[in-house]
């Protein structure tokens, strides 16, 4: 274990009696087993403490692979059940994210919070699990998180009052109206207070007092996609892949810091809904994209960061026994300090000359005298040119002289016993080397210490061996590696002294880190900046590589010309791109087209877009404008799921079933088929109902199926449109058999193409005596069903009537035009009033 002897952390968690288990495992050794409250489910676990990470930006790869984070929740009792309180704490960033809301009995937000944070474990008190009698919210999340570890806590843990206390006593005082916010939030506070218990058992430390941050996160800042349309859209991970970049996190994410990535992913798994914050963050990008210095300037810069976050996380945690590993991490991160700090003049520098609100902000927030106090109190003790450097043995020597000399007089002469050993490997070494005439040279590795390494041919050793006094022999190709028991002894004597180097050298730097301490706060606003530009800048890069445009904010879904990002960056050209049109008026369009048209694309593609736009970044369109959407819904695929017992039927009705539930007039739905599990007379009506409720809210639906009957709706409803994706017969050369061309063009109006399922049947190898019993099956029944609605002369005025007061709404509320071009405009709108009404009379032209 990482914090000396297991013995003293057991005795310690028994006097916490903290988790429910009777007995209490080793921080360190992974134990399989039964807790008794998780519904006797096997639980394994094992434990990182957070000292064993490094900061190195190479981490940057698996930033969001491993799961760090720990959350507490507690639902409320008796009346205020629903209303359900939350804490989470990432191990790799010391900030606490406290939210407490009121859910329905799906518990939506409360699944959607927990999937967008990724858990490595859930606290959840014994209550609410006990065998027989657990709550839904439990079995829900049990459910949902079948691979996360449960840890039940004595529900006098989950303490209100204590809470409070633990959140004066760490809380940075940066942040401290967060106090003002969440005084009367009982039970986000009981969560915190069983969360920081829990955290300080696990990893055996403690948090320095007011060094946290702390906020508060309701859930009305952030658009809510639920956790099944996340994966519908492959927002984060490739359905067919999850190693795979095609997603719309891989099209953006060109940030070159953990934590700039970490940040483009929870954006995109919640956009935001208030339109000043997504156009300051525009402007933003639209000014890296015009000055090609402040781009690159600025990049340099962000790329030499290290992982702020988990750098802070481990200066504000106080290890409650010291080890040669505590101490050796705490040099090392005091390095990363140093170096972290020695990057803000030339960030401030790279921000000098920008001219956006945002960015004066960040350029005036560096400004802070505090990052000059700390550098200039690491100097005195720390010399000057000690920096992160890549290599173990590279880093070794830089945490050894890291401390000035003449500091600490045993210091220097450890440091000199350490150098003298290391020059006594060398020479041994050389002498080795003559001594057998062989090519030896000294090398270096973390796990060996200092070992010999050498290129030799098996051919030119003596009887193809080494001599016999080399030891731990390995080969790779034609590199020999070996020790001999003289350099393992000097490797122990070499040890020994670093081990004393570290002490020393620990003991000033704890000295030094409390001095810091009260000054650590402005790492954070410089961790929250240097993520903040890196996504900024990762959205510019992605501008560049494509012709994204810059969206507007209206009350209407217009997209010019618009494309999928993630087909493009697939098929590595240009996809073919559509227009898109929705306002209050008409906010539900039915689309239809044979399979394989482009039907399931197109949908996605608008959604994609829309979280594009929400997050601040440029979308792949001629022009766009969007109405800013507080909730995104899918139905898309065709998949049953054996795990919950789901048919691919009953699946789509739960599917359907929660966006009825959820669904308000600001949200985005997308439909792609429904009631297809199910015979077609029922499907049919399924789907009609649900477009009929639908059709009720105010929210954009998009809907794609292939019942044409459902088109027909546009006869009752105003508000429907209906389009199609149009295909092309060609004869094929070789004689009178007939192929379909997919244009994956637009265009109004429902779909001509009859018995399409049967045309994308003959491509398929079924044989041809089927095929021509299909069609003459088909024919025959639909001559039976053969009596369409048809629209009365009366409904087609009324439609008209209905489409030209919206028109005239919409342009009473938005119209950036001049008096004649409104004339003209107008003008246009009688003529088009009056075409599409049949034989108007004399007045309906008055």
């Amino acid at each position: 274990s990482y914090f000396g002897d297991k013995s003293s952390c057991v005795e310690n968690a028994n006097t916490l009696n903290l988790t429910s288990s009777s007995s209490v495992r080793g921080l360190n050794s992974t134990r399989i087993g039964k807790t008794p409250l998780s519904s006797g489910r096997s639980v394994c676990r094992s434990h990182t403490p957070l000292t064993g990470y490094s900061v190195t930006s190479s981490s940057a790869v698996s930033a969001h692979t491993v799961a760090s984070v720990i959350v507490a929740v507690v639902e409320g009792r008796g009346l205020a059940r629903g209303e359900v309180g939350m804490a989470s704490i990432d191990l790799k960033n010391p900030e606490m994210i406290l939210s407490q809301f009121a859910d329905n009995t799906t518990y939506a937000k409360v699944i959607t919070k927990l999937k967008i944070l990724t858990p490595l474990e859930i606290i959840m008190s014994n209550t609410a699990c006990d065998a027989g009698n657990t709550t839904k919210l439990f079995s829900l999340i049990m459910e949902h998180f079948k691979n996360v570890t449960f840890t039940t806590v004595q529900r006098k843990y989950f303490n209100e009052t204590k809470g409070l206390e633990y959140i004066e006593q760490l809380c940075a005082s940066e942040f401290s109206t967060v106090f003002m916010e969440v005084q009367s939030k009982y039970y986000c506070l009981a969560a915190a207070a069983a969360l920081l218990k829990y955290v300080e058992f696990i990893q055996n430390a403690v948090y320095a007092p007011k060094s946290l941050k702390v906020r508060f996160q309701g859930s009305e800042k952030t658009a809510m996609i639920d956790s099944s349309s996340a994966q519908n859209l492959e927002l984060v991970i490739n359905n067919r892949d999850s190693r795979n970049g095609h997603t719309l996190l891989g099209v953006l994410n060109y940030t070159k810091t953990p934590g700039g990535s970490r940040r483009l992913r929870s954006n995109i798994l919640e956009p935001l809904v208030d339109a000043e914050t997504i156009n300051t963050r525009l402007d933003c990008v639209q000014e890296l994209l015009q000055d090609e210095e402040l781009f690159f300037g600025l990049q340099a810069v962000i790329s030499k960061f290290l992982d702020t976050e988990q750098l802070l996380s481990v200066l504000v945690q106080i290890p409650k026994q010291d080890t040669v590993k505590t101490a050796e991490s705490k040099i090392t991160n005091l390095i990363y300090l140093k170096h972290t700090l020695e990057l803000v003049e030339p960030l401030k520098a790279a921000l000098r000359s920008c001219n956006t609100q945002l960015l004066k902000a960040y350029y005036n927030s560096l400004e802070d005298t505090r990052f000059g106090i700390i550098l200039e109190k690491i100097t005195t003790v720390i010399n000057d040119d000690t920096r992160y450097t890549k290599g173990c043995l590279s880093m070794r020597t830089q945490k050894c002289y890291a401390v000035k000399p003449n500091i600490n007089e045993f210091l220097d002469i450890a440091r000199r016993t350490y150098t003298e050993i290391v020059d006594d490997i060398a020479g041994m070494i050389t002498q080795l080397a003559e001594k057998y005439s062989l090519p030896m040279k000294t090398s270096f590795s973390s796990a060996r210490g200092f070992f010999i390494q050498m290129n030799a041919d098996c051919s030119t050793l003596p009887n193809g061996q080494l001599p016999s006094e080399f030891t731990k022999i390995t080969k790779m190709k034609n590199t020999y590696s070996f020790t001999s028991a003289d350099l393992i002894k000097m490797n122990e004597r070499c040890q020994e002294s670093l081990r004393e180097i570290y002490h020393m050298t620990y003991l000033i730097v704890c000295k030094l880190l409390n001095e810091i301490y009260e000054h650590i706060h402005c790492l954070y606003k410089l961790s929250d900046i240097v993520s903040m530009l890196d996504m900024l800048l990762s959205f510019a890069h992605a501008c560049t590589l494509s012709d994204y445009v810059r969206p507007e904010f209206t009350d209407t879904l217009a997209i010019k010309q618009g494309w999928h990002p993630i087909l493009e960056k697939i098929a590595m050209e240009k996809p073919v791109s559509n227009n898109t049109y929705l306002t209050e008026g008409n906010n539900f369009v039915i689309i239809t087209g044979p399979n394989m048209s482009g039907k399931s694309t197109y949908l996605k593609q608008i959604a994609l877009c829309q979280i594009m736009a929400q997050i601040g970044s440029y979308v792949p369109a001629e022009y766009c404008s969007f109405r800013i959407t507080e909730q995104i819904f899918t139905r898309i695929g065709m998949d049953d799921d054996i795990e919950t017992n789901a048919s691919t039927f009953m699946k789509e009705m739960k599917e359907i079933t929660y966006i009825i539930q959820n669904a308000n007039d600001k949200s985005l739905i997308i439909i792609d088929e429904l009631g297809r599990g199910t015979s077609a007379e029922e499907g049919i009506g399924i789907c009609y109902a649900a477009c009929e409720y639908l059709l009720n809210l105010k929210a954009f639906t998009l809907f794609a199926t292939h019942f044409l009957e459902l088109c027909h709706i546009d006869a009752l409803y105003p508000n429907v449109e209906n389009y199609h994706f149009e295909v092309q017969h060609v004869r094929s050369s070789a004689g009178n058999k007939e192929k379909i061309a997919y244009t994956y063009t637009l265009s109004k109006g429902y779909t001509e193409e009859k018995n399409y399922g049967l045309k994308a049947a003959e491509v398929s190898s079924l044989p041809s005596s089927i095929i021509l019993d299909a069609k003459e099956i088909t024919n025959h029944i639909a001559k039976q069903i053969l009596h369409r609605q048809k629209s009365t002369p009366e409904m087609m005025k009324q439609r008209a009537a209905y489409q030209l007061a919206m028109r005239l709404v919409q342009t009473a509320r938005n119209s950036r035009l001049d008096p004649d071009s409104l004339r003209v405009y107008l003008k246009g709108l009688k003529k088009k009033y009056e075409a599409s009404c049949p034989t108007p009379g004399k007045n309906d032209e008055q």
